[in-house]
């Protein structure tokens, strides 16, 4: 027998229908009819009031990327559902699985220029992977599981359901929904046997074969079976940004990173291998460098479960289309054991010629002030290389990838294809409700950490055990580095006048720590990841320190910099 039941009461159960324990928002006139059933809800959703409606997505996205989960934001309409905007289109390009609910004014006032309307479905279109704008209380069922099932399936983004005010009042005979079937909707396209067997036909036949391997690996859950395959034909693999945490670092076939800030062996080695194996990636600029250049002398296998990504940038001489997860483990059989010693140690005069140039002095210097290579090394390896690296935009975010250290899968949560500055305290955050068994370690630099700070506020009522690092140089750095390399030095607004993040740090009851000395470091670290709740470690560092090497802008991936004049 079905119950009458409020359109807000109805979205509060559809929710909870769906699985979701955790929602990250801010109230408001348009969406409070929906506040006021989410009041009763309160022992099975967990409503994490932030200070921003912006970081209530990034908290969402940071929720999303470690438990593998929908995350899940509520605003208000108008300026409450533009100021998720970013977060929106962030998630779009990482592939983040979300579900926005926004408020919206009443149906029969659509249209009028009503106060605090604005046609978010119109807004929102191009950046999310559906939306959806609710204007009868009969459509949420409906509208909410189509919507989960859109975010989760096939390559995960977000979704947006403009949520109409007279719909969230209005009386219903509610009944949930499960949507696992959309008529043209196809997200898990399939490869033939043919096409299966010509990819490992191709893999058999290489001499030296390299892969590619993207975040569409962590999110399939394909860990296993994308070891297992490198394993078996010992194919050596390197790593985008977002793709990090898909393979222990100290795997004996990890090249490392790839792309303008990656390792230089994966990216000088691309231009010489034979074939080159892309698996749940999307050959960004940042890792391809310049196209006419990029693994010419190779062939190109795709596996990718997003048709539209399969030649856009990169011709392919072979795709696999579909769930990776299914698509290696079809290969795998077909695939001969082989050996490629001799092509491996190939990387590793470039591995040796990075470690001595660059990377040995940023982890081992001697003298000098604090670099955040060393920094992030010291917070790893203290974390036991369990925890999970959450980083803002810029400098700290190379430098937090490039030397962090991983053992665990989905453990890099970082604003990838938008480079959104402000991300990291937000989404370090949700990565504390989404993982809460595991440490979360955020690296920030100090104008970043000032584009969300107001999010202490959401940290010091949760008590969220994010542990904090901001790597402080008084500029902001990825620019200032660019400026010194290729605008002659003309520091043009970077420096940064900063406050006194111990006493901000203490306006909200958080424990701070700053470290000047080389020799406190340790000590200070250990302090930090000992702590309950949250903590603020602000490193002095270096003004000046550069993120090497780099592939110059419009260079090739086999003319990186590894040091600059």
């Amino acid at each position: 027998m079905t119950e009458k039941i409020s359109g807000a009461e109805a979205l509060m159960r559809s929710l909870e229908h769906e699985g979701v324990d955790t929602l990250f928002g801010y109230p408001g006139g348009a969406i409070m009819p929906t506040f006021d059933a989410l009041y009763d809800h309160r022992d099975r959703l967990n409503h994490i009031l932030v200070r921003h409606e912006q970081a209530a997505v990034h908290a969402a996205q940071g929720y999303a990327r470690v438990s593998g989960k929908v995350g899940c934001a509520l605003v208000t309409s108008g300026p409450g559902a533009m100021n998720t905007i970013t977060g929106i289109a962030d998630a779009m390009i990482d592939s983040t699985p979300l579900v926005v609910i926004c408020g919206q004014v009443g149906a029969a006032m659509l249209g009028t220029d009503a106060f605090q309307e604005i046609d978010v479905v119109g807004v929102t279109q191009p950046i999310s992977k559906w939306n959806y704008q609710i204007r009868r209380a009969e459509d949420i069922p409906w509208a909410v599981a189509r919507a989960f099932y859109i975010a989760r399936s096939g390559r995960p983004g977000p979704v947006v359901l403009d949520f109409a005010k007279n719909a969230q009042t209005a009386m219903f005979e509610y009944e949930p929904q499960h949507v696992n079937f959309i008529r043209s909707y196809n997200p898990n396209p399939l490869s033939d046997v043919s096409t299966i067997q010509e990819a490992a036909r191709m893999i058999n036949e290489s001499v030296k074969p390299f892969m590619l391997v993207g975040q569409g690996v962590e999110i399939a859950g394909a860990r296993e079976e994308l070891l297992a395959l490198c394993e078996k034909a010992q194919i050596p693999f390197g790593q985008t940004m977002l793709g990090l945490s898909v393979a222990p670092t100290d795997h004996p076939l990890n090249m490392g990173m790839l792309g303008m800030h990656g390792n230089l062996a994966p990216n000088v080695m691309t231009n010489q291998c034979d074939l080159l194996i892309a698996v749940g990636m999307r050959f960004d600029d940042r890792v391809t460098g310049n196209l006419k250049t990029y693994a010419k002398q190779a062939k190109v296998i795709h596996f990718e479960i997003d048709p539209s990504e399969v030649n856009k940038n990169v011709k392919v001489s072979l795709a696999v289309l579909g769930n990776c997860k299914q698509t290696l483990a079809d290969v795998l059989p077909y695939v001969d054991e082989a050996k490629h010693d001799a092509w491996i140690d190939g990387f590793k005069p470039y591995a040796e010629k990075e470690y001595n140039k660059v990377i040995s002095p940023a982890l081992n210097p001697t003298e000098g002030p604090l670099l955040m290579g060393e920094v992030v090394r010291k917070v790893s390896e203290l974390s036991n290389n369990e925890a999970v690296l959450v980083t803002d935009v810029g400098q700290n975010q190379m430098f937090g990838c490039r030397y962090f250290k991983y053992t665990k899968p989905r453990s890099v949560v970082t604003s990838g294809g938008a480079g959104t500055m402000g991300f990291g305290i937000p989404a370090a955050i949700g990565a504390t409700f989404g993982a809460p068994d595991r440490t979360v370690c955020m690296f920030c630099g100090d104008g970043g950490f000032q584009m969300t700070i107001q999010e202490l506020g959401t940290i010091m009522e949760q008590q969220c055990p994010v542990k904090m690092i901001i790597l402080n140089n008084n500029y902001l750095g990825n620019v200032r580095q660019w400026q010194y390399m290729f605008f002659n030095k003309r520091y043009s607004f970077t420096p940064m006048l900063n406050p006194d993040y111990e006493k901000i740090a203490e306006g909200y009851g958080i424990p701070c720590r700053t470290v000047i000395d080389r020799k406190d470091l340790d000590a200070a670290v250990h302090e930090m990841l000992s702590t309950e709740g949250p903590y603020i470690l602000q490193c002095a560092v270096k003004e000046e320190d550069n993120v090497l090497p780099m592939t110059p802008p419009g260079g090739s991936v086999d003319e990186m910099l590894l040091e600059v004049n």
